[in-house]
């Protein structure tokens, strides 16, 4: 896949970055989770987006855009990936997916609340794009660390850092 479509993925999250309610305490992130099944020749099709706080609980835009992917049903499925056999599962699709994310996935939650970097390595992505690294503002954060070590391929996007982190803390009083 060309740069210049990975580059239209990241901007489809931050357009769902700026959906996110901004408070001071917390970032706002767009997440979109893309498949290509059943081989890489063919076109990404979006599984699901999400943003902070898109779904009750405190939620972050990746667990919310694997949220919605798992609530997908066997039609959803079958609509996406029309050439798929009848067992064909929300697990074959998410070994197929790469996450674009505007900032890089959380690896500590200060609410207690599982950190996005688990939530991607439990569901098995294959790869995650990332618009730019967490700032230290709340936490020390190694979520790509913590990818990388799950055997998740991780590809720092260049190019929209600003935009993104800009976004990220909108709401905060600075940028």
């Amino acid at each position: 896949m060309a740069v210049e479509q990975h580059i239209q993925f990241l901007r489809f999250a931050l357009s769902e970055a700026a959906k996110c309610e901004p408070v001071s305490t917390a970032f706002s992130v767009g997440c979109v989770l893309t498949a290509q099944w059943p081989s890489d020749d063919i076109e990404p099709v979006v599984l699901a987006s999400g943003y902070s706080r898109e779904l009750p609980g405190n939620t972050h835009a990746e667990a919310n855009a694997l949220t919605k992917a798992k609530n997908l049903s066997s039609t959803d499925l079958a609509t996406l990936f029309p050439s798929a056999p009848p067992s064909f599962e929300l697990a074959d699709a998410l070994a197929h997916t790469d996450v674009y994310t505007t900032l890089e996935p959380c690896s500590v939650r200060t609410s207690g609340l599982s950190p996005c970097a688990d939530a991607l390595i439990a569901a098995k992505i294959r790869r995650c794009f990332i618009g730019v690294g967490e700032p230290d503002d709340f936490v020390n954060c190694e979520g790509a660390q913590k990818l990388k070590d799950a055997g998740i391929e991780v590809i720092w996007l260049k190019g929209l850092e600003q935009e993104c982190l800009k976004a990220a803390r909108r709401g905060h009083g600075h940028t």
